[in-house]
């Protein structure tokens, strides 16, 4: 499955998820930044508020590329373990790499202004990327939410590796994911248009959203 945009696969995925249209206390958060815009596609279809769900990769020292795990503006850390041993980062370096991307991630938020970040108690989250490949800020993501108190937890993505597709489904209530190929290689190779998503996109994409 080829998507031609990340808001063609937003679209394809309010209409797997239909049932949650008009849903009361049910929010669409997206992940930092291409989940926002499938998020914001979602969000218009089934008539829901639009936030952020506050989560950012965490690379490894020096190979900022190479993703380790994830990180949260508060407490939440997931990394693969086997990997950080592999290529020799110390507990200590890891955790100081969590702490800049955290800090960084409370600038960024701060920097987009209120309503980012809605209040998740006794509600419903949808939670979407534009792909999941390791799964690590999936993770994240979906600890966070619950950690700020949502009751049920959707997790929706158009697509992801059969392998991380099964690791992440027990970890919600709901798990919705279009297209599982193999083999996988990376998500951009699944969409037609894989642009950038700038700060000033989220900013207009949130504003929007926060408009239905």
């Amino acid at each position: 499955m080829i998507f031609r945009d990340r808001v063609d696969a937003g679209e394809r995925l309010a209409t797997a998820l239909r049932r949650y249209g008009d849903a009361p206390n049910t929010v669409v958060l997206g992940i930092p930044r291409g989940g926002i815009v499938v998020a914001k596609a979602i969000a218009v279809e089934l008539h829901l508020p639009l936030g952020i769900c506050p989560v950012r990769k965490l690379g490894a020292p020096g190979n900022p590329e190479l993703a380790l795990g994830a990180v949260d503006d508060g407490a939440v850390l997931v990394f693969d373990r086997k990997l950080s041993r592999h290529i020799g980062v110390s507990e200590d370096e890891l955790a100081q790499a969590a702490t800049r991307q955290r800090e960084e991630l409370r600038a960024w938020l701060v920097a987009l202004g209120a309503g980012a970040l809605p209040a998740l108690d006794g509600r419903t989250v949808i939670l979407t990327d534009d792909g999941v490949a390791t799964g690590y800020t999936a993770q994240a993501g979906i600890e966070t939410v619950r950690r700020r108190g949502a009751s049920r937890v959707v997790l929706a993505v158009p697509v992801a590796p059969p392998d991380t597709a099964d690791w992440l489904a027990p970890q919600v209530d709901e798990f919705v994911c279009l297209a599982t190929p193999e083999p996988f290689y990376a998500v951009g190779n699944f969409f037609e248009e894989w642009p950038q998503v700038t700060d000033d996109e989220v900013r207009a994409l949130l504003l929007a959203g926060n408009t239905l």
